[in-house]
């Protein structure tokens, strides 16, 4: 006989991740050991931080930014398919999205250091190459080689990839239903447990004040979104998102107020939300019904700009 909604215990487990926290809501029979499911799910985005983090210099990621060019040099598996994965985004978003804009993210101050003036005018009066024309990833052998100066940052692809994780770890639990979240990426697994869907909100871009514009009921579904209200930079009485645009190598001039993503897993909803944020509505809703993603894009009016 199939369990009902009043046979399991609902359980809301969390703790910190990339300078935030992970939420899970799962439903579990009495004797399911939540302590060590919660050990396990903390574990796997320990993984996903200890890899990818900028903040930490000895993490995997900086460890092969700080590496010389033209070297084959060995990665963990979990961060060549973070790095494949953006790359791919990469040349399908014509550029629009690029996992190599760690310096200008660093020069702006959305990194783990100060904004700095002079860096961001040397940047901006530089060149650049895109990171899938700069980037080899061979996961067959598990290893990257650059060609040239790289640096690489994860910001817009990692959050998702380690909500993914939480899904992973749970289903390898047994738990084939949940809701598993860092900050806006979400990943809704099955259903709940009395059937119907799991409720998801996605928050009005205001800067000053949290309140949701719209209820998405979601299943086995993944969710982003990304918008230019939470993290930004003021520059002459100007705000500044912490999108970038990686022509300019400097933050977003003109875009959505927030672009939500509906995708098959939470690391590609990242990555294209934060793709379709510099492409725009016109140019990304034609994308997006290629690839087969539901896309929400939010404007914001004159009166609203900063």
């Amino acid at each position: 006989m199939p369990k009902t909604s009043t046979d399991l215990v609902r359980h809301a487990l969390n703790g910190p991740t990339m300078g935030t926290r992970w939420s899970a809501i799962v439903f579990t029979e009495a004797t399911c050991a939540v302590a060590a499911l919660r050990d396990a799910l903390q574990s796997a985005v320990d993984e996903v931080d200890g890899l990818m983090s900028t903040w930490n210099p000895e993490s995997a990621l900086m460890r092969f930014n700080a590496a010389p060019a033209d070297i084959w040099l060995p990665l963990p598996d979990p961060l060549l398919e973070v790095l494949d994965y953006g790359l791919d985004v990469g040349r399908q978003s014509g550029g629009a999205f690029d996992i190599g804009l760690g310096d200008a993210v660093s020069a702006w101050g959305f990194g783990a250091q100060d904004a700095d003036t002079a860096r961001i005018k040397s940047l901006i009066q530089t060149h650049r190459q895109p990171a899938h024309a700069v980037l080899e990833i061979d996961r067959a052998r598990g290893l990257a080689r650059k060609s040239g100066p790289l640096q690489i940052d994860l910001s817009g692809i990692a959050k998702g990839y380690g909500v993914d994780r939480l899904a992973r770890v749970a289903q390898q639990a047994g738990l084939n239903h949940g809701l598993f979240a860092i900050d806006g990426e979400l990943v809704a697994l099955g259903q709940r447990p009395d059937g119907g869907d799991w409720a998801v909100a996605v928050e009005k871009p205001d800067y000053g004040v949290r309140s949701p514009h719209s209820i998405l009921e979601l299943r086995n579904t993944a969710v982003a979104t990304s918008g230019d209200y939470r993290h930004w930079v003021d520059v002459n009485g100007r705000r500044l998102s912490h999108t970038m645009d990686p022509r300019r190598g400097a933050p977003l001039l003109e875009g959505p107020a927030s672009v939500t993503v509906l995708a098959p897993n939470c690391m590609a909803a990242d990555a294209w939300a934060t793709a379709f944020m510099v492409l725009g509505e016109v140019r990304s809703k034609p994308l997006a019904k290629t690839l087969g993603f539901e896309v929400l894009f939010l404007e914001r009016d004159a009166s609203q700009v900063a």
